[in-house]
Parts: structure tokens; C-alpha cells; sequence
């Protein structure tokens, strides 16, 4: 199930500069889990894109058309049957992917209707939560993953080398890697060196022809 607007709305704002710099210009963009909407705003100012959301939540969906955004209430776990494929030139999951059923058939969903795919996600094997984990023996906590064990709305913890080999063995074709911790102006800061342990986020741009050829 995709995450609701509220308490994650602040938390999927995580990245936009880097998302904002890989789509271009007057492309078709659908953001999956797209909250109230802000994502898509953004880059309908700054890229005068083609926008359409999916959002599971009614609050998420008023605020969208609260904005003049077009949004979809639906739950991605389901599938995206409503669109064929190569519907749009990019297909956005922002912080979302951790928190759905079933990650490994939404993935194949985006990169079906999608000519390129752009998926970040917290990275669980980020060094302060590794050193919780180790150290304290209970289950972390870190603005990235601001939540309780008992609350939160993560069910699948990936990493950026879980990622990795994930694309690597389901033949999906890495592009661009971007990973990334967020800096105390709210800005990306990109991990270059040993992005699995120092980077707090992972970013991925897959191109959508692999999926394709099942």
C-alpha cells in the first residue's frame, strides 16, 4: 500500500532537487505515492511537464486537485492495468518503495509503462543505522526513518546493494545512480564513495525497455 499524506508528506520531499534535474523538458510524468502533490508541482514549474499522479489517500487526492494537478486515487499494490505501455516518459517512486507489498511487481509495472523509471529509497544499511542496530540492539531510528518499530510504514528494508542486485539479476538496466544524504539546508548532498554504507538515500534512473522482454 502506498504511504498517506500527513506524517510523510515532509519526509517524500526528500530528493526533488535530484528528480527535478534528471526529468526533462515538456516530458510525461507520472509520480506514483504522490502525496499532496508537491513533486509534480515542482516540476511543472521548473520543467513544464506533462504531470499525473496515483495516491491512495483522499486527503493526498484533494490536494492535488486543489492545485490543478491531475491524480489518480489508487493503491499501486494493485497494479497500473489502467495504463499501457510506454505511457510516459518518466515514472517517479519517491520514497515509496520500502513501504509497498509487493516492490518486485511494481517495479515491473513501472518499467512497463514508463521509458525510464526513477526510484529512491531510504538506505538501510546507512552507517549511523548499522551502528543502532549493532550497538543498541533495538530497531533504528534516524530522520530517514523517522518512525517506531510498531509504526511504521516500512515492510520491506532494502538496500542500496539489495537494489543493486536486484536490477542485476532481473536484467533491469541501471542508468544513472545518484545516491544521496540530505543536507541541513534540506538540499541533496550526493555519496560517490561507498554509497551503501554512507549514503542516506538511494536513487536510481532504470530504463523502462528491459521489462519489455518477458
Amino acid at each position: 500500500m502506498m504511504k498517506s499524506v500527513g506524517k510523510m508528506t515532509e519526509h517524500r520531499e526528500i530528493g526533488y532537487d535530484l528528480a527535478a534535474e534528471l526529468v526533462t523538458q515538456n516530458s510525461s510524468v507520472l509520480d506514483l505515492g504522490c502525496g499532496d502533490g508537491a513533486l509534480l508541482e515542482l516540476l511543472c514549474e521548473k520543467k513544464g511537464i506533462k504531470g499525473y499522479g496515483v495516491e491512495i489517500s483522499e486527503e493526498g487526492l484533494s490536494l492535488c486537485l486543489e492545485k490543478g494537478l491531475y491524480c489518480y486515487q489508487a493503491d499501486i499494490d494493485e497494479g497500473l492495468v489502467d495504463y499501457r505501455d510506454n505511457s510516459f516518459d518518466f515514472v517517479i517512486l519517491n520514497q515509496t518503495l520500502q513501504s509497498t507489498k509487493r516492490p518486485g511487481f511494481i517495479i515491473k509495472e513501472i518499467l512497463r509503462i514508463g521509458r525510464k523509471a526513477i526510484i529512491s529509497f531510504p538506505n538501510f544499511a546507512y552507517h549511523p543505522i548499522r551502528h543502532q542496530l549493532s550497538w543498541r540492539g533495538s530497531m533504528p531510528k534516524s530522520p530517514s526513518i523517522p518512525y517506531e518499530w510498531y509504526d511504521t510504514p516500512n515492510i520491506h528494508m532494502v538496500t542500496i546493494k539489495d537494489f543493486e542486485t536486484y536490477c542485476q539479476d532481473n536484467g533491469y538496466a541501471i542508468e544513472k545512480r545518484l545516491h544521496f544524504c540530505l543536507g541541513k539546508d534540506g538540499k541533496s548532498s550526493r555519496v560517490g564513495f561507498a554509497p551503501n554504507y554512507f549514503a542516506e538515500y538511494g536513487l536510481f534512473v532504470l530504463s523502462g525497455n528491459s521489462a519489455s522482454q518477458d
